[in-house]
C-alpha cells in the first residue's frame, strides 16, 4: 500500500510513522530543504531559534511514536519539565508566575483577589469534566459523519460549550487580570478567548495534567528525532520538492506531481498541508465539490497572523523566565482590532521565548536568545508588511525595553522577523493565518475540514485545519485519527 505525505510539520511527520507501522510503504514530500513546517529551525551566528511552538505538553503523544517501534523515546530526545510555566505581566507591571504548584498558585490569586481562590479551584474541576470529554474521549475520534456529532451534542452543551472561553473562566473568576490570565489559552491554538468555543478551556487542564515541558536542543530536537527514526523504518522523505498537483482518476486519488515533473503514485494521499490551499491549489476541482461543501469551505473564518520577531543579545537578561506573557492594556478591544476589525493597534499584548534561560546551548556563550510573538491580523488586512514589518519591529522593541528589557535596542547583536507572508508564502496557509481555520463551536469537530476529505476517496488531513485542532497536542492527535480511518 503506497500513502504520501505531503508536508513534514508534526501532524505530517506522526501520520507517516504510524502508517508506516500499519504496514504502508511511506513517502513524505516537504517543499524545503528542512523539516518541521512551522517547527522549522533557524540558525544564525551561533544563535538557534525554533521557528514555531516552543511549549510542550502532552509529551506522550510524541513519546508514542517511537514507542510505536519499540524505540525508547530517551534514545532521541530530552523533554525536560519546566517549575516556571509561564510569568504574566499586567499593565500595571505586576507579575504572576504561573505554574503546576497549586498551592503557589492559590497564594498568588489570594494576593489579588481572595475570593477567585474557591473559583479558580472550581474552574479547574470544571475544565477537567470538558478534558476528559473533549480530549481524552473525542480528540482522536474521526467526525466524518454528522450524526457522531449529534451523538455528542447533549454532553457537549452540558459542558457549555455554546460559551466563549472568556465567559467562561468569568462565571467562576471576578477579578480581571485573573479572567485575562485564566482564559489566554485560544491565543495558542490560533482563536479569540471571547469567541473561542469554551471546548478549549480543556487546554488549562491539560497543562496540569501533564506539565509544560522544553525540549533541549529547542523543539526542532524533536523535529531531527523523529527524522531520525522515519530513517531508521524506512519512511522515504523527499526534500526541497513541492506537490505542485495532486492527480485524479474521476474522484479517487492516484498520485501527485512534483514540481520537478516526478510523478508519483499513491492509493492514499495525507495532507499536512493547509486544507484550503489543498482544495484550491493542488485540486482547483470546485467543480467536484457539492454546493454544501463548496458553502463550509468559504464561509470559514481564519485565525490571526502573527508577527515573530527573533533576536539575539550580547547582554544576559537573567531575570526574564523561560516564557513570559505581557497583556496590554487593552484586552478585547485589541483583539477585536485584531480578528474582526483586521487592523494594527499599538497596543499590542506578545508572548517572549527564551529558550537559554532552561538551555544555553542555544546562544554563544554570555549571549542570550528570545523569540517575541505578536498576535496581529492575517492577510485579509491587506496589511503590506513590506512597510509595516519595521514598524512593529521597532514597537516591540520599544514596548520590551519599557516593560522588561533596559537598554534592549543596544545589546541586539543578531535579529529578523516573519510576518503573515511567510505564513503565506511559505507555509502555504490561506491569508497567512498562523493557525489555519479559527476554534469556534461552528469550525470544530465536524464543522472543520474532516480528516477523510468530504469530496476525494484517498484523501486524508492532519494538522491545525482539521480535527482536533491547532497546537502540537493537537496535531499529533489528527495524525491518531487516521489509525481509525485508515
Amino acid at each position: 500500500m503506497n500513502s504520501i505525505i505531503i508536508g513534514s510539520g508534526f501532524g505530517g511527520i506522526a501520520a507517516a510513522l504510524r502508517l508506516k507501522a500499519k504496514g504502508h510503504n511511506v513517502t513524505l514530500v516537504e517543499k524545503h530543504k528542512d523539516l518541521g513546517g512551522r517547527a522549522r529551525v533557524f540558525k544564525r551566528n551561533g544563535f538557534t531559534y525554533d521557528g514555531g511552538p516552543t511549549v510542550i505538553t502532552a509529551p506522550y503523544l510524541i513519546n508514542e511514536l517511537f514507542e510505536l517501534f519499540k524505540k525508547d523515546p530517551k534514545d532521541y530526545i530530552k523533554l525536560q519539565p519546566l517549575n516556571t510555566w509561564y510569568q504574566f505581566i499586567f499593565e500595571d507591571q505586576s507579575r504572576f508566575n504561573y505554574s503546576g504548584n497549586e498551592i503557589e498558585m492559590k497564594n498568588q490569586i489570594g494576593k489579588i483577589n481572595h475570593e477567585d481562590i474557591e473559583g479558580y479551584i472550581k474552574l479547574v474541576n470544571f475544565t477537567k469534566k470538558i478534558f476528559d470529554k473533549g480530549f481524552t474521549e473525542l480528540a482522536d475520534i474521526p467526525f466524518n459523519k454528522p450524526f457522531v456529532m449529534l451523538q455528542q451534542l447533549p454532553a457537549l452543551l452540558k459542558l457549555k460549550s455554546y460559551k466563549s472561553v472568556y465567559s467562561l473562566v468569568s462565571s467562576f473568576v471576578k477579578n480581571e487580570k485573573l479572567r485575562r490570565m485564566l482564559s489566554m489559552h485560544p491565543l495558542l491554538v490560533g482563536g479569540n478567548p471571547f469567541t473561542t468555543t469554551s471546548i478549549y478551556g480543556l487546554i488549562l487542564y491539560l497543562e496540569k495534567k501533564w506539565g509544560i515541558h522544553y525540549s533541549m536542543g529547542g523543539t526542532g530536537n524533536i523535529i531531527n528525532g523523529l527524522e531520525k527514526l522515519m530513517n531508521e523504518v524506512g519512511v522515504k522523505v523527499i526534500k526541497g520538492h513541492e506537490v505542485k498537483k495532486i492527480n485524479l482518476d474521476d474522484k479517487k486519488i492516484i498520485g501527485v506531481e512534483l514540481d520537478n515533473g516526478q510523478s508519483i503514485s499513491a492509493s492514499y494521499i495525507v495532507c499536512n498541508a493547509d486544507p484550503p490551499a489543498v482544495y484550491e491549489n493542488l485540486l482547483n476541482e470546485d467543480k467536484n465539490n457539492s454546493f454544501l461543501f463548496n458553502w463550509k469551505k468559504n464561509r470559514m473564518e481564519y485565525s490571526m497572523g502573527l508577527f515573530v520577531y527573533y533576536f539575539g543579545t550580547k547582554k544576559v537578561y537573567d531575570d526574564i523566565e523561560h516564557h513570559t506573557i505581557k497583556f496590554g492594556n487593552k484586552y478585547k478591544e485589541h483583539l477585536e482590532d485584531i480578528f474582526d476589525k483586521k487592523k494594527l493597534n499599538n497596543d499590542i499584548s506578545y508572548y517572549l521565548h527564551r529558550p537559554s534561560a532552561t538551555d544555553k546551548s542555544m546562544a554563544p556563550d554570555g549571549h542570550d536568545c528570545f523569540y517575541v510573538l505578536v498576535p496581529v491580523p492575517n492577510n485579509q488586512s491587506n496589511i503590506d508588511w513590506n512597510i509595516e514589518g519595521e514598524k512593529m519591529k521597532n514597537l516591540v522593541i520599544d514596548k520590551m525595553e519599557n516593560d522588561l528589557m533596559p537598554k534592549l535596542r543596544e545589546n541586539i547583536v543578531e535579529d529578523f522577523y516573519l510576518t503573515p507572508d511567510y505564513f503565506e508564502k511559505d507555509l502555504n496557509t490561506k491569508y497567512g493565518s498562523g493557525f489555519s481555520i479559527q476554534p469556534k463551536f461552528t469550525q470544530s469537530a465536524y464543522f472543520r475540514f474532516h480528516n477523510k476529505s468530504e469530496v476525494y476517496d484517498g484523501l486524508y488531513f492532519v494538522g491545525a485545519g482539521t480535527h482536533p485542532g491547532a497546537g502540537v497536542p493537537g496535531v499529533l492527535s489528527s495524525a491518531k485519527v487516521l489509525d481509525k480511518i485508515i
